[in-house]
């Protein structure tokens, strides 16, 4: 996530990445909750999700990173804080080449190594 966000956005960009990798990666789905009186809750991810905070340049690399070790990123720009609805989500990404993206939040999922390599240099979320 870029680092010079505002709380809000930083949150709002967390849920919309999140929701991608949950989208694309049945397994990451853990099993339901239930607590002790037997209400049923929706399950979450079963594994960690870590954070980490980039400037635009070392946002621009991760991309880069990911797409060259065959990894398919969820991404937010900067523009889809003005947009209103999934379909204009896609229309503004798609207006855009990827190296011109206005990149403030990537999420990503693969094994252990290759998230190693994409993230290196950044720093965890404080």
């Amino acid at each position: 996530m870029r680092d010079d966000l505002p709380t809000w956005q930083k949150l709002n960009v967390t849920a919309f990445l999140a929701s991608g990798i949950a989208a694309t990666a049945d397994e990451s789905i853990g099993e339901n909750y239930v607590d002790a009186d037997g209400t049923k809750y929706t399950p979450m991810f079963g594994q960690p999700v870590m954070v980490y905070t980039a400037d635009a340049a070392r946002m621009t690399r991760t991309l880069t990173r990911a797409l060259s070790r065959g990894v398919v990123p969820a991404v937010f720009t900067s523009e889809l804080f003005t947009t209103g609805h999934d379909a204009a989500n896609r229309a503004a990404v798609a207006s855009v080449a990827q190296a011109e993206l206005d990149l403030v939040g990537i999420a990503l999922r693969a094994d252990r190594r290759t998230v190693d390599k994409v993230v290196d240099g950044l720093k965890l979320h404080a």
